[in-house]
């Protein structure tokens, strides 16, 4: 604990956004993706934060993301849009989209929009999430690079996929928010597993042979194991065709780096849906949706999708928020 420090959220605020700014980012592209990587930190999503700032540092450096780049927003219907990132950060991007995306969805019950040529839109369930707190059910895709071999083969084909799923609750809530890869655990955790010199426990990942590894190196020269066997990976089909084929972005297979400090960009996409409850069953929503969430609590040592990340909100709000010294150091370097 001595390599740490604890930053309270106004600090840590300002950390992200001043780092994103220094870096090259313009201050109205670096608004919404400042909320979304303190969201990530004080939910307790550690490696998926302030580790990842500093690779959106690096990348806008090299090239590989152009931090003052300006979405352009394509209507296709009434409740249907797409946004093209134009080589620069996924948030900015959806945020864009979401201005029509919300309305829309609201006069219409329901709207989509695809996201394209983007770059990696960080936790899925701070997007979704932002939806339901506007009163929308939403389902959330985005791709990446390639880490996931098809069940009983060898080379990775899709990515990690996350997808994501929010349901609103009453007066701005969120009632619960699914969020899940399509491999056992993310690739973050054997990435860092792997910086660090530790082993993995056996089930995270496969190594060149197709076999369980608990090496880490071994694991990202191979495959991330997907969750649930063969479901895990039909669900991170899903979310290539939704994100890819949806949008003309790249597949898995043809990304650039989502580490690697060059100037190739990542070119992947992101792809929401939602739904106004209002439009569909009214009143009846939410009382159904009470129904449910009862029947999951009243059985003692359960708890709702998305608890965890609310109850460390709450604590981290109060505590602070710990960051590895030389990762600061690595961060102030760039504000």
């Amino acid at each position: 604990m001595n390599d740490m420090v604890l930053l309270s959220v106004k600090k840590a605020r300002s950390l992200i956004f001043d780092a994103l700014t220094g870096a090259g980012t313009s201050k109205k592209n670096a608004a919404y993706f400042t909320e979304a990587i303190l969201d990530t930190e004080l939910s307790g999503l550690e490696g998926h934060g302030f580790y990842w700032l500093q690779y959106y540092c690096l990348h806008l450096k090299s090239g590989k993301v152009d931090g003052r780049a300006k979405p352009t927003i394509r209507k296709m219907s009434n409740s249907a849009y797409m946004v093209d990132a134009n080589g620069g950060f996924a948030h900015p991007a959806i945020e864009k989209g979401f201005s029509k995306l919300i309305p829309a969805a609201k006069k219409h019950g329901i709207a989509a929009l695809g996201v394209a040529h983007s770059y990696n839109a960080a936790t899925l369930g701070f997007h979704t999430g932002y939806l339901a707190r506007e009163g929308l059910l939403a389902f959330g895709f985005t791709n990446s690079i390639a880490a996931i071999a098809p069940f009983g083969g060898k080379k990775p084909i899709i990515g990690t996929n996350p997808m994501s799923f929010a349901v609103p609750g009453r007066a701005g809530k969120i009632r619960f928010l699914i969020d899940q890869s399509s491999s056992q655990v993310a690739w973050t955790a054997v990435k860092r597993a792997a910086e660090q010199g530790h082993d993995i426990p056996l089930g995270w990942a496969l190594d060149e042979e197709g076999k369980p590894t608990t090496d880490p190196v071994a694991g990202l020269a191979g495959s991330m194991a997907p969750s649930g066997g063969y479901k895990g990976f039909g669900q991170g089909l899903i979310v290539e065709v939704m994100c890819a084929a949806l949008t003309g972005s790249s597949l898995g297979t043809a990304m650039g780096s989502f580490v690697a400090a060059d100037n190739e960009p990542i070119n992947n996409a992101q792809f929401f849906i939602a739904l106004s409850p209002a439009k569909f069953s009214g009143r009846a929503f939410h009382t159904i949706v009470d129904g449910l969430v009862s029947t999951i609590l009243e059985q003692e040592g359960t708890r709702l999708p998305n608890a965890r990340r609310e109850e460390n909100q709450k604590r981290l709000r109060k505590t602070g928020l710990p960051i590895d010294k030389a990762l600061l150091a690595a961060l102030k370097s760039y504000t």
